[in-house]
């Protein structure tokens, strides 16, 4: 079997990057207003500086505005529901994100709660996250959405194939299954309406779970947990997994040996996570023309 087909997120991300970019320019000129997104950085985590500053970039390119709150390590939370009271009340902040993670002895939950479902670009808030539950969604949560996007740009369709998803978390294996089986996420009923199997570290007997998988997607955070014998052959293996080992960035698949056996794979790094900014910047944009009244928007 010839080696798979690689899914270059770096490329997708970039093309739907220029599309908001032309789509902005065009909001602006009608309404006046710029799409503007305020990032808040608690403490001094090195990863999460590359995150946030990756961000601000690609909001400038994109021609929205970004506003970047830093605050000490030893912020309290009450502190940071303050600033978020703040922004919430700016009408000239469209949209909000609290980059994770947030030192310990902060209450995340708490946080996440009081960022305003309109301004919620992340899809965290629990009103956000319920409207997905229904299938009604207001924005959809970043990376799950850059997965669901890169198949849709591929041509790999869900509908009525079995989606394996290995990780639970809130981030991105729950809301995926989410978007996965409802009857449209947004891009085509064929890019949903999956039937969809949700494993996790209780799960049993994990690698013949994974084997029935049409579509794989690995989301767990363990270095190349995903092996060669675990992926039936001619399977789509998506890797959202981003572990920093002393080899460097790994995903979570053993990405040379699996590449043998899928049939189309995403890279770490260079796959789900350049897709992550590129569906934040149209959640902000989204947020802007949802607090824009008509009369501005023309």
């Amino acid at each position: 079997m010839a080696d798979a087909m690689v899914l270059d997120g770096k490329s997708t991300a970039a093309a739907i990057r220029a599309e908001i970019a032309e789509q902005v320019a065009q909001w602006k000129t009608r309404s006046g207003v710029t799409p503007t997104l305020a990032a808040v950085l608690v403490g001094d985590d090195p990863a999460s500086q590359v995150y946030v500053r990756n961000k601000e970039r690609a909001c400038e390119k994109a021609g929205m505005d970004s506003r970047l709150v830093r605050l000490p390590a030893e912020t309290t939370t009450e502190e940071l529901l303050q600033q978020l009271d703040r922004l919430n009340q700016d009408a000239a902040v469209h949209g909000i994100l609290v980059q994770l993670p947030l030192p310990k002895h902060i209450d995340a939950q708490s946080v996440l709660d009081r960022v305003s479902p309109n301004k919620d670009v992340d899809a965290f808030a629990a009103e956000n996250v319920g409207l997905l539950v229904q299938g009604r969604p207001r924005f959809l949560p970043c990376t799950p959405h850059g997965v669901v996007h890169l198949l849709h740009r591929y041509g790999l369709p869900v509908q009525g194939r079995h989606v394996v998803i290995v990780g639970r978390s809130d981030i991105v294996g729950k809301p995926l299954a989410n978007m996965l089986v409802a009857r449209d996420c947004g891009l085509g009923q064929e890019y949903a309406n999956a039937t969809v199997t949700v494993c996790h570290s209780l799960s049993r007997s994990l690698a013949d779970i994974t084997r029935s998988a049409d579509i794989l997607v690995a989301a767990v955070g363990q270095p190349r947990l995903i092996t060669a014998d675990m992926v039936q052959p001619g399977a789509v293996v998506i890797d959202v997994g981003i572990n920093r080992t002393d080899q460097g960035l790994v995903g979570d698949v053993d990405y040379d040996a699996v590449r043998s056996v899928a049939s189309a794979i995403t890279p770490v790094p260079g796959g789900v996570g350049p897709l992550t900014i590129a569906m934040l910047l149209q959640n902000t944009f989204a947020a802007c023309r949802l607090q824009t009244s008509p009369r501005a928007a023309g």
